[in-house]
């Protein structure tokens, strides 16, 4: 009897979890996405087709920072802290990088306590103005301080953060998009938190037409802590995405993901990943991330999708949740049943979902602001 044998190629598996993914300081490595990768397959990539390729002239946003005394020296690929934590994830990430001559650095000095926000206004120059940017933000050991990132105005924008947090450091980063309906921004925020530091990180997207803003944070540093907040708000056309991802390499680590969204108008979409990984060392660690939306009106969407893992068993807690879904009945009754139109209930009770974001940022004089976007926003689809 004779047995035959069939060679059998080894199957593909693609990468699934955030921590496989590949690195490269190079774009053509990852080359253009199809919109069936696991990391693409909910974003509209052909809006993003101009971000996949370096800028030719990359005049497309100026930068102004409120607070010079904090800029330092503009950092080349290869000048230090410029890459010390930052690796390119996607095309994007590694185009902008390419294609970021000379980075701003916002430079934090060691023990500075900083009262005032210190605010970085990205002003875009047209919808068809290409741009790819790099910034540093480094706060020194045992410093102190809030910056704030306002995207305004229109551009193609592929933006890299690179945020290191010190030892013992205490760090509030806030990025707001309130860009015009037609512009493009794909931005890769990375952080890493050193020992017994802290980071609060928020996302707030309210304008633009595509925004996708991936915040990928390190918690390094045994006892780092990493509160990671977000809150968007799309009306008809927009599509808002956030891919979350935090790591707990450090032991003793804390991390709280919380992120919500409103959605209004004919195919409004947003979309949220949230994955955390508690690796083989972090012991100790505590844990949570959590996604909610609020759908408002007919032929809006809203994609969640939580992921966990865990490597070490010996930690305090870990959980995720999600959740999507119209008003709450219970809530509209009760409001009502004290003498509150309909149309008044509705307004409370997406001001009281979205303001616990919102009082999470720190910044009392964006907080105003936001609260007063969210009144208008909600004016439109009542009017």
């Amino acid at each position: 009897m004779t047995t035959a044998y069939i060679e059998v190629e080894p199957a593909f598996v693609p990468v699934q979890t955030r921590s496989e993914r590949p690195h490269s300081f190079e774009p053509d490595d990852f080359g253009a996405p199809n919109g069936r990768e696991v990391n693409w397959k909910h974003t509209p990539v052909e809006k993003l087709r101009a971000l996949f390729e370096v800028a030719s002239q990359n005049d497309g946003v100026t930068y102004e920072v409120s607070s010079d005394q904090f800029v330092g020296a503009p950092l080349a690929a290869g000048t230090a802290p410029r890459g010390e934590f930052f690796r390119p994830e996607d095309v994007v990430s590694a185009v902008a990088w390419k294609g970021a001559v000379e980075a701003l650095h916002i430079d934090i000095p060691q023990d500075a306590e900083v009262a005032e926000p210190i605010v970085v206004t990205v002003t875009g120059q047209g919808a068809e103005r290409r741009a790819d940017g790099h910034i540093v933000i480094e706060a020194g050991v045992n410093s102190s301080a809030t910056v704030l990132l306002r995207h305004l105005g229109s551009a193609q924008y592929a933006q890299n953060v690179e945020i290191l947090v010190r030892d013992g450091a205490k760090l509030t980063v806030v990025s707001v998009q309130q860009w015009q309906d037609d512009a493009v921004h794909a931005a890769s925020h990375q952080v890493q938190v050193g020992r017994d530091a802290a980071l609060t990180h928020s996302v707030v997207s309210f304008g633009g037409g595509l925004v996708r803003v991936n915040p990928n944070v390190e918690l390094a540093g045994n006892g780092a802590q990493g509160r990671l907040y977000g809150l968007s708000y799309a009306d008809a056309g927009q599509h808002l995405e956030s891919q979350v991802y935090l790591y707990h390499k450090g032991a003793h680590t804390v991390g709280d993901v919380l992120y919500k969204g409103a959605l209004q108008g004919e195919s409004a979409h947003s979309v949220w990943i949230g994955d955390v990984l508690i690796g083989a060392d972090a012991v100790g660690t505590d844990s949570y991330e959590a996604n909610r939306n609020l759908v408002l009106t007919e032929g809006a969407r809203a994609d969640s999708i939580p992921n966990l893992e865990i490597e070490t068993g010996d930690i305090l807690g870990a959980g995720h949740a999600s959740a999507t879904g119209r008003f709450d009945d219970e809530q509209l009754f009760y409001l009502q049943a004290r003498g509150i139109d309909e149309e008044q209930a509705r307004r409370l009770v997406v001001l009281g979902f979205l303001s616990d974001i919102v009082q999470r940022l720190g910044i009392p004089s964006l907080e105003e602001e936001l609260m007063i976007a969210i009144e208008a926003e909600l004016a439109e689809v009542n009017g």
